[in-house]
């Protein structure tokens, strides 16, 4: 054989390689979680691996999505939904209609007591949407809103109705809705990640990880937390003494051994790997001038409540504004401890009151924000948890709460076509069941990834010989909610 059919060879070999590699990539089965290291959380927009898999099927009305996630199940009925009957009959035991036999609540059953909110309601802007008192900044941005008053879910317990909201699926394994998005779409940005992560409160949320995780789609596309304070990233830093010429000599090594294992094994997850290695080195410089918000005026942070330095709620929903301004198409707020049951105090007293206290006004600023800045209207902004509280109080040592709820509950949605200042949902006199207009989170699901241009029946990804949607098999857009 001479030089040049050795050369032939050689390309042919490698064109078999990359395409294998594109089949692993897009179709192969069996990647899993992959390693929480940093080399298996971040994508490149210059790379493959982040990448879109396909057009948007039509124009679609938003690009970005941000999802302010309640951790715990925040109650409408003191925050968003006013039942003066249900005032009314305070302290009666509960009709057993609201116990059938196929009727699961976390914790409490028949002989349960209504439970009125103490709450004082005012209507807010045009629309005239009722708002609790603890959501005074909320209320200012009422005719900004799309209220959803009838949502749905299928999950009662904490963990599983997380995933359930996030991932299409009770059960961890499946990829996220930002995972799905930024498959979909392809990350914008060329020096952060597609789908960021930020916490606050005094813990993370239950069913951790498996939350923003890729499931088995490729682990270029799971979420990557960005920490308040600190490195963003734990060991993005350099460590002292190793100058950047020793680094670029290091990652030049270990790119070029690890494109050399790639062309012998076609791993896809070799390839996130390298994408990692740039992404990561590029990162040393957008990820810190990103978390440092002193760079904002003194206006934006009085106006949003954020403190430079601190780990807040407040400073997580300004850089949520700043990452969407740098082309990060997914960006998740998980704000924790909202589940109040009677031993967390009172759902009608102090805890609630914090919760809310800590996330109405950035919440209000965000929104504002994005609009001002022209970013809304290609920014889809959703609030809420993974389901509500039942009209029935729950007692615990002598103080009151409200139990989990998945029949009727509200959220929020702003920005990215969805029509502003419009309320959608109802609800019978006692808040336990919806008469009209039910919005199930598998149709909220389709609603939204319509609004990026895709349909969700058939944005899919095939694994262990069967078709994945984020939407499991049901759902449909809510065409009423959308302009």
């Amino acid at each position: 054989m001479n030089a040049d059919e050795e050369t032939r060879l050689a390309d042919a070999e490698n064109d078999f390689v990359l395409a294998r590699t594109r089949r692993h990539f897009f179709q192969d089965t069996g990647l899993g979680l992959g390693s929480i290291a940093l080399a298996n959380m971040l994508g490149s927009g210059k790379t493959q691996a982040a990448t879109s898999v396909s057009q948007p099927e039509f124009t679609p009305k938003a690009k970005n999505v941000i999802f302010l996630f309640m951790a715990g199940g925040p109650s409408q009925f003191e925050l968003l939904s006013n039942k003066p009957k249900l005032q009314e009959l305070n302290g009666q035991v509960a009709p057993d209609s609201f116990f059938p036999k196929e009727k699961n609540f976390a914790f409490i059953g028949k002989g349960a007591k209504l439970l009125g909110s103490e709450r004082a309601f005012k209507r807010h802007g045009k629309c005239g949407k009722e708002i609790s008192e603890l959501l005074p900044h909320t209320a200012g941005i009422a005719d900004d809103l799309c209220f959803l008053d009838g949502i749905t879910t299928d999950v009662f317990n904490h963990g599983p109705a997380k995933l359930f909201m996030n991932t299409g699926f009770q059960v961890p394994g499946r990829p996220s809705m930002g995972s799905w998005v930024t498959y979909g779409l392809g990350s914008a940005s060329q020096d952060l990640p597609g789908f960021v992560v930020l916490q606050s409160g005094p813990r993370g949320p239950r069913a951790g990880n498996a939350l923003w995780s890729s499931g088995f789609l490729p682990t270029s596309y799971q979420g990557v937390p960005f920490r308040s304070t600190g490195d963003p990233i734990l060991n993005l830093t350099s460590p002292k003494g190793f100058d950047a010429a020793s680094q670029n000599d290091f990652f030049k090594l270990v790119g070029d051994l690890n494109r050399k294992r790639l062309e012998t094994t076609g791993d896809p997850e070799i390839a996130t790997r390298i994408a990692a290695g740039e992404m990561a080195y590029r990162m040393q410089t957008s990820a810190p001038e990103l978390m440092d918000i002193k760079s904002e005026p003194k206006s934006v942070l009085e106006r949003y409540g954020a403190t430079p330095g601190g780990n807040s709620y407040a400073n997580n929903c300004l850089l949520a504004r700043r990452l969407v301004e740098r082309g990060v198409r997914f960006v998740q707020l998980y704000h924790t401890d909202w589940d109040d049951h009677g031993n967390a105090g009172t759902n009608l007293g102090p805890p609630l009151a914090k919760r809310c206290k800590e996330i109405d006004q950035a919440n209000a600023a965000l929104v504002t924000d994005l609009k001002h800045r022209g970013l809304l209207e290609d920014t889809i902004v959703i609030w809420g948890g993974e389901f509500g509280r039942t009209p029935m109080g729950e007692v615990r040592k002598s103080l009151i709460g409200r139990d989990h709820h998945i029949d009727a509950f509200s959220m929020w949605v702003a920005g990215g076509g969805f029509k502003p200042g419009f309320q959608y949902g109802k609800t019978d006199e006692l808040g336990f069941s919806i008469t009209e207009e039910k919005v199930h989170v598998h149709d909220l699901q389709a609603t939204i990834l319509n609004q990026l241009g895709f349909d969700h029946e058939k944005l899919t990804y095939r694994f262990q010989g069967r078709d994945y949607r984020l939407t499991d098999i049901e759902g449909h857009v809510v065409n009423d909610i959308i302009t």
